[in-house]
């Protein structure tokens, strides 16, 4: 296995935890009262967003040959970092 792909591996193992967790946030929105639900569905529609910019980062890198996608490794540890970043303040919200 090349570095390229175990770099792709480890980016899509962290994007299906990052799915579970919004699906439990998602599940304690729809539990909150209507005025907390509110925000929360906010704040789980901007996490969405953030996880699909990770997941468009991460097909430019499985388009880059193998030789190119290190130019790419930048930009998609500052999409990881802004959506982990977002996550753990939304999931801190959410207790």
């Amino acid at each position: 296995m090349s570095t390229k792909e175990a770099y792709q591996q480890k980016l899509e193992a962290q994007l299906y935890e990052w799915k579970a967790e919004i699906d439990k946030l998602q599940a304690k929105a729809d539990k909150a009262e209507a005025d907390a639900r509110i925000e929360y569905n906010r704040q789980i529609k901007d996490l969405k967003a953030k996880r699909e910019a990770a997941v468009k980062k991460l097909e430019e890198l499985k388009q880059a040959g193998e030789d190119a996608w290190e130019g790419l490794k930048a930009a998609i540890e500052s999409a990881w970092q802004e959506f982990g970043k977002a996550l753990k303040s939304a999931t801190s919200k959410f207790k």
